[in-house]
């Protein structure tokens, strides 16, 4: 093997940390311009909203004047879609995550059905807001109520929880479910006492996160006829209802005719984005508390 010049070797290597600083200016320019966006986009909307949050914001019904207008119904209505959502989505989702990663056979249908997870992972929210009105909305004959829209909104988040559950059980060390065989355990008590404990942190992380796009998310409901203007409040799963995101997409409608309703929207964003965090403080608590036992 020929040798490199030192000279040549000093022009090399000099290149070289030209364009890492080069590099490194544009990763840091195109982080503080995002940041100043998203900085600019939370100021105006906290300008516009913090004064309309108050008590009968909060509590009170839909209105047609912006001024008497509340959005009780609306967070009562993300909470009746959770009560379906987080069941169906950590039963199926965790359930599916242990028979692929623990007990189904490696082949090539274990890779199909990998392959075809990961991918609808990445599916737009939006066909599955048609799935949703095809199979519950249509077929079963549900309607727009809350098991509709619980039920597509676990469609849509079924992939990531299974991936992330996945993920937090392939990270568990070979060597504690080696130890449990060993001294007489079978296979469920080892996943059951051993694995699952050792993998919840990444399991119940992944599955608040998963939660959050939920909660987020607009487009499905949309496409599977959520009402924009709701006066009664949903009391089951079988009532209609409507939700924050959804809310906040109607009044930014309104606001190109009544101006108020551009201050609703953004006193809701507020609550929604307290909402978000709640979340996801929960899910880095809960992740550092078990980590820590």
């Amino acid at each position: 093997m020929k040798s490199i010049p030192a000279v040549q070797l000093e022009k090399y290597m000099h290149r070289r940390i030209i364009k890492n600083k080069i590099a490194r200016g544009i990763f840091f320019l195109s982080v503080l311009f995002c940041l100043s966006v998203l900085a600019m986009l939370l100021g105006r909307i906290f300008t516009q909203g913090i004064h309309w949050i108050n008590f009968d914001f909060l509590s009170g019904k839909l209105s047609t004047l912006p001024e008497r207008a509340g959005i009780f119904g609306a967070i009562l209505g993300t909470v009746w879609l959770m009560l379906v959502v987080i069941p169906v989505t950590m039963i199926i989702g965790i359930s599916s995550a242990i028979y692929l990663q623990l007990y189904a056979k490696k082949g090539r249908m274990q890779g199909f059905i990998q392959t075809n997870i990961a991918n609808l992972a990445g599916v737009p929210s939006i066909v599955y807001g048609i799935l949703g009105l095809t199979v519950f909305v249509r077929a079963l004959d549900l309607g727009s109520v809350v098991l509709a829209g619980g039920l597509t909104m676990a469609l849509l988040i079924l992939p990531i929880v299974i991936v992330a559950s996945q993920e937090a059980i392939l990270a568990v060390n070979d060597d504690i479910s080696s130890a449990s065989y060993g001294i007489g355990a079978s296979k469920w008590q080892t996943i059951r006492h051993i694995i699952i404990p050792a993998a919840l942190p990444g399991i119940l992380t992944g599955a608040i996160l998963s939660l959050s796009r939920a909660i987020g998310e607009t487009a499905p409901l949309i496409v599977i006829g959520i009402p924009a203007f709701l006066i009664p409040f949903p009391g089951s799963i079988m009532d209609k209802f409507t939700v924050l995101p959804m809310q906040i997409y109607y009044w930014t409608l309104d606001a190109t005719l009544v101006s108020e309703y551009a201050n609703l929207a953004a006193a809701t964003i507020i609550v929604l984005l307290f909402c978000l965090l709640f979340l996801n403080v929960s899910a880095v608590f809960i992740r550092n508390k078990f980590q820590q036992k």
